[in-house]
């Protein structure tokens, strides 16, 4: 508890000060070319920050004939403004239970949704509207490598947590400010880790891996929340280490940058936020293009959710086999649909015939992923397609896994001849090729 009202003046003052200066010195860090600053340098520069500020309000206070807040209290306050800014407030326990999968706050009201499939309401983590509306903009503004803004001019900001976790927030648009967390609970993951949670078995692990290293071009789909993101950091586990990948992704979360032993070669681009004054927009769409020119063995795109769709289809089909995409999508087929409306947002405003053509030529594989039932903690692969050809306004594929009874994927039609030489050529040993063969048989 803060002693009176000067003392709460003095939080208040020093808050207002740490929020809009730390965001201009970031922005201009930036902008002179320097590297990006990492946590330790940007708490340095709040300290300088609040030192001045506290500094400030205290030679107003004394010009002003008002009394000066003692060394030792303003000392406190300083930092627990630190502490409120560099640390996560009421969501650290939150945060640390590696139980919660999804946190969702609408003002004071908390709901939290478990691994296993449970939801609860909590405790609010915060006292008003305003001071969630000031924590997110803290957590915004420290989030990345540049301004996240979140106003009534810009009420929407994704961003990502320190720990990775991917958040959501918005503002003016509804009652109440709300802000969704999503928690990726395997940052390191193989496909042999998800056959042990059961997401997979034992053959299908082996294909997906022959997969990858047949440089086969990959869309990983699935509703919200399903997993794709942990299915592609997977999948990329497969990817050699000397190969150079280019990711990009609206928010920082893919993390294939992070591990200098399994992808020692990584380019990570975020997309980039209009400013102020509505200048500097840098598109997914646009990332990929950039990606092109990099030399890249994979492109790997985050979530495909626009226009990006083209440039991601000319990377696949332009010598960069072997690159990988997540795309919402309630099935594997409506994948196909899904693409062909994002693709018609873009400049290029190609006929729907030119692009089906041009996602035929650019996909190998569709992998799907579904709740299984009954099971509402788990997720699992339903059902593989592979890509065959265009007809018309028509993708031609084979849905060589299909969804059992519990929606795991089992065999269903045979991989083409060809396609089946690659993967036998890319390590899918004998045990498992004839394992595949004998329930690939009618």
């Amino acid at each position: 508890m803060y002693e009176d009202a000067a003392t709460e003046q003095l939080r208040q003052r020093l808050r207002h000060q740490l929020s809009t200066q730390l965001s201009e010195r970031i922005r201009a860090h930036e902008a002179s070319g320097q590297p990006q600053w990492q946590e330790t340098g940007r708490r340095a520069v709040a300290e300088a920050i609040l030192a001045d500020a506290a500094e400030e309000y205290a030679r107003d206070q004394l010009t002003n004939g008002r009394r000066v807040v003692p060394r030792e209290v303003e000392q406190h306050v300083v930092q627990t403004v630190l502490n409120e800014v560099f640390g996560l407030a009421g969501l650290e326990p939150l945060l640390r239970n590696q139980d919660i999968e999804n946190i969702n706050i609408n003002g004071d009201r908390v709901f939290v949704r478990y691994s296993d499939g449970r939801r609860e309401q909590l405790p609010a983590v915060v006292g008003s509207d305003a001071e969630l509306v000031q924590l997110i903009r803290d957590l915004a503004a420290r989030s990345g490598v540049e301004e996240r803004r979140f106003d009534r001019g810009s009420p929407g900001v994704s961003f990502q947590l320190p720990g990775g976790e991917r958040a959501f927030a918005v503002m003016a648009v509804t009652a109440r400010p709300s802000l969704s967390i999503r928690r990726h609970r395997y940052q390191s993951v193989s496909l042999g880790k998800l056959r042990r949670l059961g997401a997979i078995d034992r053959d299908l692990e082996a294909f997906l891996g022959a997969m990858v290293r047949a440089r086969k071009n990959v869309l990983v789909t699935g509703g919200t929340t399903i997993g794709k993101t942990t299915l592609l950091r997977a999948l990329a586990a497969e990817i050699p280490p000397w190969e150079r990948l280019i990711t990009v992704e609206d928010v920082f979360e893919l993390g294939l940058d992070t591990d200098a032993v399994a992808h020692p070669d990584v380019v990570a681009m975020q997309a980039r936020e209009a400013n102020i004054e509505g200048q500097g927009i840098v598109s997914q769409a646009e990332l990929v293009r950039w990606a092109l020119r990099m030399s890249p063995d994979r492109v790997i795109v985050g979530e495909v959710r626009g226009p990006e769709v083209i440039p991601m289809c000319n990377a696949m089909s332009q010598g960069n086999d072997g690159s990988m995409a997540t795309l919402h999508a309630s099935t594997s087929r409506g994948a196909f649909t899904r693409l062909a409306a994002y693709a018609v947002q873009g400049p290029e405003r190609l006929p729907l015939e030119a692009t089906t053509l041009l996602v035929a030529s650019a996909l190998d594989f569709v992998v799907h992923l579904e709740r299984p039932r009954g099971e509402p903690g788990k997720r699992v692969v339903s059902s593989v397609r592979e890509v065959v050809d265009a007809d018309g306004q028509q993708i031609v594929s084979n849905e060589v896994f299909r969804p059992g009874p519990d929606l795991r994927a089992e065999p269903g039609v045979p991989v083409r001849a060809e396609t089946l030489d690659d993967l036998v050529a890319a390590g899918l040993d004998a045990d498992g090729l004839q394992r595949l063969g004998q329930r690939w048989s009618p």
